[in-house]
């Protein structure tokens, strides 16, 4: 008898032991997740082997409501940005026009023709011109039509990018999964990326999947396809990584700011995302992880 005492006495201390290091483990969780909702980080997916079946669900619901919410302060983010830049290209407009209107009538008068002022007016009627064009050509560029849907198959659609690109080496690690999405957009999406890498004196393209989870949201369950899309051209510096997907910045000098910003929209009204990689993987000096959403059968 005091042998059965002695072994059930082992078991509570060994259970009481475990149930304060698993209470401990619980905490350091809920103090990761305070951190990151404080440092506006809700990319944060913690595991779940080793929970009790409702810890487990509580933890799968956070993970995909930190998902939810990083998507709906991604498309919050990229509204503003629209509203911004529908405000300034209206003002542009408005102040550019009446100076290339009176810089070209002053062009054609007489007493200006052949003497040092035209010269001076000649820069300024050019340089409103080209304002105005590229304003213009922004304003086509930014009224996105809404998304035709259909099942694409991936794996081709990457194939016959790397043919249109053969200046590059290409490494594609994708299965042939297919994905509900707007072919011509997608297609656009890569296009950029690869154009910008291109611009970078990049050599090479990799192309990876790296993800697959289910999350839910207020329209559904919806499945993520991620992929990782690197280049070894050069890198993005450090103080310009949180601004590359805002309208109008640039880090080249030939560049206008407009590739990215508008690839995330696109990606965006696809229920996708587009964001800049945490880290490049090995062989790469840039890096982007491109999010293609679809509904689950």
């Amino acid at each position: 008898m005091l042998v059965l005492y002695i072994i059930l006495g082992i078991f509570i201390m060994a259970y009481f032991a475990w149930f304060v290091y698993h209470q401990r483990r619980l905490r350091i969780r809920a103090h990761i997740m305070q951190e990151a909702i404080r440092n506006h980080d809700f990319t944060f997916r913690l595991p779940t082997r080793g929970m009790f079946s409702g810890e487990r669900a509580m933890q799968e619901a956070l993970n995909q409501m930190s998902e939810t919410i990083r998507q709906e302060i991604n498309q919050n983010e990229v509204e503003s940005w629209e509203r911004l830049t529908r405000v300034l290209t209206h003002e542009m407009m408005n102040a550019t026009a009446p100076i290339t209107s009176i810089s070209q009538s002053l062009l054609s008068r007489p007493e200006v023709k052949d003497t040092p002022l035209e010269d001076g007016i000649q820069a300024i009627y050019d340089t409103s011109k080209h304002l105005s064009e590229f304003v213009t050509s922004y304003r086509k560029m930014s009224q996105l039509e809404k998304p035709s849907f259909s099942e694409v198959a991936l794996r081709p659609l990457l194939d016959d990018l790397s043919h249109t690109y053969p200046q590059l080496s290409w490494d594609i690690d994708v299965p042939n999964i297919t994905v509900q999405a707007d072919a011509g957009m997608l297609r656009q999406v890569l296009m950029n990326m690869v154009k910008n890498a291109i611009e970078a004196n990049a050599k090479k393209m990799v192309i990876k999947s790296i993800d697959d989870n289910v999350f839910s949201s207020s329209h559904g369950v919806f499945q993520q396809v991620c992929l990782y899309v690197g280049n070894d051209g050069l890198p993005i510096p450090a103080e310009a990584r949180q601004s590359v997907f805002v309208p109008f910045f640039t880090t080249k000098r030939s560049g206008n700011g407009i590739g990215l910003s508008l690839s995330r929209r696109m990606m965006l009204q696809q229920g996708g995302m587009l964001e800049l990689a945490d880290q490049p993987r090995h062989g790469c000096h840039t890096g982007f992880v491109l999010t293609i959403r679809h509904v689950l059968s």
